[in-house]
This record gives structure tokens, sequence and C-alpha cells, in this order.
């Protein structure tokens, strides 16, 4: 059999809840301190960014939160999203392995990040919030924004980060088409940006310096609240209908994976389809190995330490505990735009340090080599970022044929990449380059990491 097969649920079977993996996990999440104090932070240090909903989501001891009807109806435009068995990929590759890969391309902006933006944006409009500010870096949580804040009549303004405004102007379109406001970051508009324009006029941007915009744009002005697109409990939560729907579906393929994959630059896509295959493991015994691909440029998890930093590169947002590149760090310009954070969510980064989850970093050219190869056989082109996690499934697929062992492989092919023909064009023209975060620019920007003495968990 050449063809592929797609495995697609009723809506009747899209989850009615999202799982909440703290409860389970085997260690204790270390606790969220304040930047002045160093005391964990309570519910009221929050309330000037978020709605007391995803407040209290962030916190609850809860397995599971049930997902609102209007939030349901939003996602049935286009969940439950195909789980499929690259049958053609393995065909070009001559493995024993079965390939499969979610695919979230199918939403209307094109990627999985819909699944927290219209939770948030109808939690948001549910306590009478007019206005959000966020970031964006390649631009797909952005317009996953925008899109929410149409369909619930919320003004959004997006903070972009500046090369990938440059770099991707059809994402700014398209966020413009659904009414937001796009800024290129560094910006005018804020303290923060206008501090770090004067330290360098240059400045690429970051996405540590565009979540600064943002939480300064809420925090001053009392209508408006900050929305985050990856990194915190509650947005890797909305993500897990991702792997609830894929779980299903392999129960339907008569299958299981071996390895689970999936791109990591914030956490959000990796965690909403490993988490709940990690709940299987962790309660069922199910043995089954995680993966986690992030880009060399950026390698928080393969080369950073997992330490209390902030959030953010001017110092607004809370100490978190995760695996970090330090909070000052700008990456290079890479094309995976997404993946440019200096951190890893909390959840992911302590099932890392426990050896649950393992980590792997790529450069630029064997991605969209992996890539190209992915968009001859299946027929679709990945974003930058999902690029790495084809890049993962097809090594675990050529080792599988090297032993000639059977093996199971799921990635999350989270996102296609439309509008990022322009990194292929460079790559297709000989001219994308490989960046190699220099280890003494890890070790610069880790100097200036908070000095914090962490309370016990």
């Amino acid at each position: 059999m050449n063809h592929n097969t797609r495995f697609l649920l009723d809506e009747k079977d899209m989850p009615t809840a999202w799982y909440n993996i703290v409860p389970d996990m085997p260690v204790p999440l270390p606790p969220v301190l304040h930047p002045a104090t160093g005391q964990p932070v309570g519910p009221d240090d929050l309330a000037p960014l978020f709605p007391m909903a995803l407040i209290m989501q962030e916190v609850t001891p809860e397995s599971y939160v049930e997902i609102p009807e209007p939030v349901r109806e939003v996602y049935r435009l286009w969940r439950p999203t195909p789980l499929i068995r690259a049958r053609r990929l393995e065909k070009a590759l001559g493995t024993p392995a079965r390939i499969y890969y979610k695919y979230e391309g199918v939403s209307p902006v094109g990627s999985h990040k819909p699944n927290t933006a219209v939770a948030q944006a109808y939690y948001n409009q549910q306590e009478g919030v007019r206005r959000l500010t966020t970031e964006t870096g390649a631009g797909q949580w952005g317009s996953a924004l925008a899109m929410a804040g149409a369909f619930f009549d919320i003004e959004v303004q997006v903070f972009m980060v500046k090369v990938s405004y440059h770099q991707k102007p059809y994402r700014r379109i398209l966020m413009e088409s659904f009414g937001a406001r796009v800024t290129p970051s560094p910006s005018e508009e804020t303290e923060a940006g206008r501090k770090v324009l004067a330290e360098n006029p240059d400045s690429p941007g970051s996405l540590g310096i565009a979540i600064s915009e943002a939480v300064e744009a809420a925090v001053t002005d009392p209508e408006t609240k900050y929305s985050l697109g990856s990194v915190l409990n509650h947005v890797l939560m909305h993500q897990t209908i991702i792997g609830e729907e894929a779980l299903k579906q392999f129960a339907l393929a008569e299958d299981y994976p071996d390895v689970v994959i999936g791109c990591a630059g914030g956490g959000s896509n990796f965690a909403g389809l490993a988490f709940p295959f990690i709940r299987e493991r962790l309660k069922n015994g199910r043995e089954t190995r995680f993966l986690a691909v992030e880009p060399e440029a950026c390698p928080s998890m393969t080369r950073g330490v997992y330490a209390y930093d902030l959030g953010d590169t001017v110092g607004m947002t809370p100490l978190v505990k995760m695996y970090t590149l330090g909070h000052t760090f700008t990456p290079p310009g890479i094309h995976a735009g997404g993946l440019r954070y200096h951190g890893m969510a909390p959840t992911v980064s302590a099932l890392h340090e426990a050896g649950i989850i393992e980590a792997v970093a790529y450069h630029q050219n064997p991605v969209f080599e992996a890539a190209v190869t992915f968009t001859r056989a299946e027929g679709i082109i990945p974003a930058p970022e999902s690029a790495h996690a084809v890049r993962a499934a097809i090594d675990q697929a050529l080792e599988a044929k090297e032993t000639g062992e059977e093996r199971v492989i799921l990635f999350n092919l989270s996102g296609h990449g439309h509008f990022d023909l322009s990194a292929y064009d460079e790559y297709l023209a000989g001219h994308l380059e490989d960046y190699a975060y220099p280890s003494e620019a890890v070790a610069e920007a880790i100097q200036h990491l908070p000095r914090v003495n962490a309370p016990a968990s």
C-alpha cells in the first residue's frame, strides 16, 4: 500500500476537556516567583496580566479542565485534526518504521496556535477585557490571536520580532486582515523598546524583547490584558487536545508510538502532543520515548542551564525555573522564528530534568533538507519550526532502517510553510546559513541570570 492512511474522528469524538499534567508529574513544579521580592506569586500578582479564569487554570490541582462550549464551537471549524500514516515517506526512506504525523496545519491560520488563542480570547471576553497585547516570532501565534480576537470582538496588538516582521510580510498581512495592529519589535512605542533601541539601534529583536513590550502595553492600560502563546501551564494545557485526539486515533489505527517528537521553542506544540502520552507512560507504564527538537541557534535544553530566569528581556515578568540561555540572549535571525526563545516551558523543563523528555538540536540546512524530502513524499510543505520535528522523525526512521527494527514514530506537524517560502528559496539557492550559537555568548548571557533564593517547592 503506497497511499497514505488518514485516521479521522467525528466532531462528537472531539475531547471535552484539556489535560493538566502538573498533578501527575513525578517531581513537584518549582513555584513561580515575584521578580521584586523573590517570593511565590499569588493570583493578585498576576491579575494585571491575565483574566482570573486563566490564573486559576495556571494553578489548578485538577487533572482535567472542561472545554467551554463556545470554545468547542470555534474548534469545530477545523477539529478534530487528522492523524496521517506517512506511507509515501516510509517508502521514500526505505524504512521498516511506521511514521505518523498529527497535522495541525488544517486550522484557519495554518498552525496549532488557535487551540489556546481561542480559549484565551474567550476567557478574556467573559471578564470584559476589550484589548489584548501579545508578542509573536514567526507570526503563527500572532495570526492565531488576531483571528480569535476577531471571533470574540477583542482588539489585538501584536509586537512582532523585527527580523521576522521583515522576513515574513504575509504573516503581518494576515494578522492585519483579522483586524490586529502589528508593531515591529523593538519599537519606540514602549519604554522597554526604547531602552533596547538606545543600546542597539539595529537590534533584530527577540521574543524576550517583544514580550517586554507587550507586557508593558498591558499593565499600563486597565482595559488591556496580555496573552501568551507558549511557556505557561494554562497555554500548554489548552494544546493537549492534540495529544488527546491522537490517542483516540491510535486506537483506531490499532497501533501505538514508540517515540513521540515535537519541535520545541517555548514548548506548546511539543507539550500539546506529548503530555497525554506522557500521562500514559507515568500512570500506565507505556514505554514511549519523548524527543523535543530545537535549533542549534537557540538550544535552551541542549546547551542552557536549569535555573530561575525572567520570561522577558527587560524584567517585567515573574521568575520561573526553566532551561534557559539567559533572558538577555538574542538569537540569530534563523527562519524558524517561533523557536527563537531563550527559555523552555517550566513543565517541559522539569520533565526534561527528570529524564522523561530527551532533547536534540539541529542546524538549519539539515532541517530544510528533511522538509524538502517530506514535501516531495507527502505533498505538504512544513513550517520551518515543524521541519525540526520532521528532521528528527526521519533520523529515527533511518536508524530503524539500519538496525532493521520495527519502530512506530509520531510527530507533530504543527503548521504549514505557505508563508515561509522565502526560507525555502534561500535553502534551494544554497544561501541558507547554519548558526551555532557561540558557547561564550551563552556563558555571557547566563551570567545575567537573576540571583534568587528559591523557597522549597
